[in-house]
């Protein structure tokens, strides 16, 4: 059986009682985590330019669909758009293997199809469950290859997922849903070559319309075809250079995977637990930086007074964003605001990083001094092996001591009473008023008794 039929099949037969508790919880989790995105990029250009292009190139569209934050009603593709350019403009994305965000992809496309259904919030879970394991799943050991290749790993794989969810979601059956996946293989796409020469290249916006055309094609009756991820003009030769699991680069060091292992243990071991929350807006692999700093700065009471300067031994590909292949011109290893070393220093001197600001300081912010100091006495050794997102941070004392914690990769990896607990500082800088925001999340958190959830969730987006 072909890996897409391996996966349509799967995917048609899974039932909310098949979840496992853990894949509930985490199914929540990033449906908050997209949504409280989107609210805290409400008013931001990026979300504003978006909505302005689909009112213009949707002018007399259907309007069955909603944008999150103004609940306007657009085009299915417009909705989805919209909402996918939302989460990415709030910079709180759920992160899989440092270089995809499924949630910015798999997210609009399940809430439109819940929004156009009116499903339970049991089948908006199931499909979002689905959708991740299958994108996952797809990515996990080719992310660095695709990258090396010049395409950016996250539209070209989360076009999957959006068409898993979509398709799940609508009752697509298990031939639908094989068609679905085939056409996505036409579909896929995204390049590197814009952001690494000044420009912003169309990600998840993309991907997401993309998607949802395929399943409406699946759903209108055009075959897909049968290997399409795994033949010998497939997806797999096209993205990775061959479809035998030969690696260009990969981020444990091994050069080979089997293609095999992309559906093994399928519905038993669930991937998507693997799916971790970037709550800073700044790139993933900063994130633990922050924290494991300020764990060990809280562990042995050290102050900015009390460090002589910092190493971090990281992923060697944490240094050589987006590949070691084309490395943005920033990938210096320079101590800049925005680097890895400033969030490092955060950690440090603040033991922590506000959630409600970019990866450097907005109009009308400042950094504190210690910080802008301390960032250039933080050294980066890059690792081969290292556990992504894992850093292992050595603080040098003045009075001659090091001390040493080692991250494990996991710091961002929560149920979603912790996840909630951790956004909690956000509320009381939406849109929306905090208690609002409240309600969303005890929406989320009771999910599964909800009906026509995405109607309900979307509608708490809406400033009152």
């Amino acid at each position: 059986m072909s890996l897409s039929r391996q996966f349509s099949k799967f995917v048609a037969k899974l039932r909310y009682e098949d979840l496992p508790p853990a894949v509930i919880d985490r199914a929540k989790g990033v449906i908050l985590q997209g949504l409280t995105s989107a609210l805290v990029a409400h008013d931001m250009q990026p979300s504003r330019q978006a909505l302005a292009l689909m009112r213009e190139e949707e002018a007399g569209g259907a309007g069955v669909a909603s944008a999150f934050g103004s609940g306007e009603k657009l085009t299915k593709a417009g909705a989805a758009f919209v909402n996918a350019e939302m989460l990415l403009a709030g910079g709180k994305w759920d992160t899989f293997r440092m270089l995809t965000h499924p949630g910015t992809a798999i997210l609009p496309a399940a809430f439109v199809a819940a929004e156009t259904s009116g499903c339970s919030g049991q089948h908006l879970i199931t499909g979002v469950a689905a959708a991740y394991e299958v994108m996952e799943r797809m990515a996990s050991e080719f992310i660095p290859t695709v990258m090396s290749r010049g395409f950016h790993a996250g539209p070209v794989f989360g076009i999957f997922g959006a068409a898993v969810a979509a398709a799940k979601i609508g009752n697509l059956n298990a031939d639908q849903i094989n068609s679905a996946i085939a056409q996505c293989v036409n579909l896929a796409s995204g390049n590197l070559e814009g952001i690494r020469s000044g420009g912003k290249s169309l990600r998840e916006g993309a991907a997401v319309r993309n998607a949802l055309l395929a399943v409406a094609m699946a759903r209108h009756g055009t075959p897909g075809g049968e290997t399409t991820l795994e033949g010998e003009a497939g997806f797999y030769h096209a993205y990775t250079g061959n479809n035998r699991g030969e690696l260009r680069y990969s981020f444990t060091g091994d050069n080979r995977t089997d293609l095999a292992a992309i559906t093994k243990d399928l519905g038993k071991n669930w991937i998507f637990l693997e799916t971790l929350y970037r709550i800073y807006s700044t790139a993933g692999f900063n994130i633990a930086h922050v924290d494991v700093t300020a764990a060990l700065c809280a562990e042995h009471n050290l102050t900015y007074a009390d460090i002589d300067r910092i190493e971090a031994v990281v992923n060697w590909f944490e240094t050589e964003y987006p590949s070691p292949a084309f490395p943005l011109p920033g990938s210096d290893g320079k101590a800049r605001v925005g680097a890895t070393q400033y969030f490092a220093a955060y950690g440090a001197v603040t033991r922590g990083y506000p959630l409600l600001r970019g990866a450097g300081p907005g109009p009308g912010e400042s950094d504190p001094p210690e910080v802008l100091d301390l960032m250039h006495r933080v050294t980066l050794i890059p690792m081969v092996r290292r556990t992504l997102f894992g850093p292992r941070i050595t603080i040098f004392t003045i009075d001659g001591r090091s001390l040493t914690r080692e991250g494990t990769g996991r710091e961002f990896i929560w149920n979603f009473e912790e996840h909630a607990r951790r956004m909690s500082p956000v509320r009381d800088g939406l849109a929306i008023s905090a208690r609002q925001y409240d309600a969303l999340v005890d929406t989320c958190r009771h999910l599964d008794t909800t009906d026509n959830a995405a109607a309900k969730l979307i509608a708490l987006t809406v400033p009152a």
